[in-house]
């Protein structure tokens, strides 16, 4: 298999070759393979490659090449560093469920993608790794957290790629580097066995794909609780990869691009959300502008709180481990002055975090009896160059850093924080060729509607054909 064949399939094309006998699985691990020796280079999206995977799994990915992002999920006795010097070397004694499933879904582990620190950011510009590039225009930066997988998928090293979303950590990156993910409903894929409400409820595991129907079969292959999940959400009524192929009905979409913060969205995301919003009227749906309502002040002091109590868990953790001390040297400066900020909150404080989550969760899930869909911009802008969003600034705080990414993705945590489905779909592209992605929100555990109308959208207006000009 070449590497013009090999990157024309997605990850269902992929295994039925293999299934029909065209081709071996030894010989698509090979292409891929070569496809991350010579595109990485430029990207810097992969920063490790194993070879230790097993290959004799059968599933409906049964020999697909894939990648793991360098963050939360994790391989019996490989490394997993998210992003930082403070956990450089921690091997893991144990896989996570969700690689267990990965595995019996097929997929093929050929290496670990850039992340940055502790997943904390809006773009993948660690310090322990440098950055990982935008395959469409490598000064330019392909969002974060899980901006590796998003640009080695883009560019075609793997169809499919494994990502997390904490505050937008899948769609971000997807938008920037246009390709395809959807953050499921809380509690559809298992935490464990380290966590069960990872960040108050906020973070959950995913993919990103090329294709609608790869996301599809692998929410499908990986859903479900396991033994001592704290909560079971109920499952879909069908296969989600069946939803990829049905028109949904009309639909109620409501569509803003005005920030919940106030921050400014540019001209270009703004139209890209019209563009989209015609488009669905074009196919049938009713649109029309609307938001829901909450308290802004609220939320973003609940966010900064809760990832600043998650910090002080990592990094106390690895302390504990490695024997490491916090400080300068080990840490970047937005990760410190958080990790300090958590550090200072009090028991009351945390306890508020989860009753402003009730608070806001109760009046946007009212605005969802009310709209089927909401449609927004995923970003501000298509994605800045490099530097723009510097960890390692003079003056960082919580709050001022809150601001500064979040300024970048404003509309993206609510959604971690509801626990709602959500996803960022490929559909425009910048005056300078930069991928634009548009948000939908769908009610909790809906995402049978997301999937329906992410079909419809990919076939009314295909974008497998787009390819970044990246080229090795």
């Amino acid at each position: 298999m070449n590497f013009e064949d090999y990157q024309a399939h997605d990850a269902l094309a992929l295994a039925g070759l293999i299934r029909g006998g065209a081709v071996s699985r030894d010989e698509v691990k090979a292409a891929a393979t070569a496809a991350v020796e010579r595109l990485n280079p430029s990207l810097n999206a992969v920063i490790e490659t194993f070879d230790d995977e097993p290959t004799a799994n059968d599933g409906v990915f049964a020999g697909v090449p894939f990648l793991v992002k360098d963050l939360v999920l994790h391989r019996r006795g490989g490394l997993v560093e998210m992003g930082s010097r403070f956990a450089r070397g921690l091997r893991t004694p144990g896989d996570t469920f969700l690689m267990e499933r990965f595995r019996a879904a097929g997929l093929v582990a050929i290496g670990r993608t850039n992340t940055p620190e502790f997943g904390h950011g809006c773009t993948t510009e660690p310090v322990a790794n440098g950055p990982t590039r935008n395959p469409w225009n490598p000064a330019h930066m392909a969002g974060g957290s899980s901006g590796g997988s998003a640009a080695a998928v883009a560019a075609g090293m793997v169809p499919i790629a494994h990502g997390n979303d904490g505050a937008g950590s899948l769609r971000n990156p997807a938008a920037c580097c246009g390709v395809f993910a959807l953050k499921p409903s809380r509690g559809r894929i298992t935490l464990g066995p380290d966590s069960g409400d990872a960040l108050f409820g906020m973070g959950c595991e995913g993919v990103l794909s090329r294709s609608v129907r790869d996301s599809a079969a692998a929410l499908d292959a990986v859903a479900g609780p396991a033994a001592g999940d704290p909560y079971i959400i109920a499952p879909p009524h069908a296969p989600y990869r069946q939803e990829v192929d049905r028109d949904p009905p009309p639909l109620r979409i409501a569509v803003t691009t005005d920030a919940w913060s106030g921050a400014p969205i540019g001209e270009e995301s703004r139209a890209a959300t019209w563009q989209a919003a015609r488009l669905c009227e074009a196919l049938g749906h009713h649109v029309e502008e609307a938001r829901p309502a909450f308290d802004y002040a609220e939320y973003r002091r609940a966010n900064i709180d809760a990832w600043a109590a998650g910090m002080v868990s990592w990094v106390d953790g690895l302390a504990a481990i490695n024997g490491r001390v916090p400080g300068d040297d080990n840490l970047e400066a937005a990760t410190l002055a958080i990790y300090r900020h958590g550090k200072a909150l009090s028991a009351g404080e945390l306890l508020a975090v989860p009753a402003v989550m009730n608070r806001i969760s109760r009046a946007v899930g009212g605005f969802f009896e009310t709209y089927d869909l909401l449609l927004t911009p995923v970003t501000a802008t298509p994605a800045a160059p490099l530097g723009t969003y510097d960890q390692n600034a003079p003056g960082i705080t919580p709050e001022r850093w809150f601001d500064h990414k979040g300024s970048f993705t404003p509309f993206l945590a609510l959604f971690n924080l509801t626990g709602q489905p959500a996803m960022s779909v490929p559909l425009c592209h910048s005056a300078d060729g930069l991928p634009l992605g548009v948000q939908f929100a769908a009610g909790f555990g809906r995402e049978d509607l997301l999937f329906r109308l992410a079909g419809q959208l990919e076939r009314a207006l295909p974008w497998a054909s787009r390819r970044p000009p990246l080229r090795p």
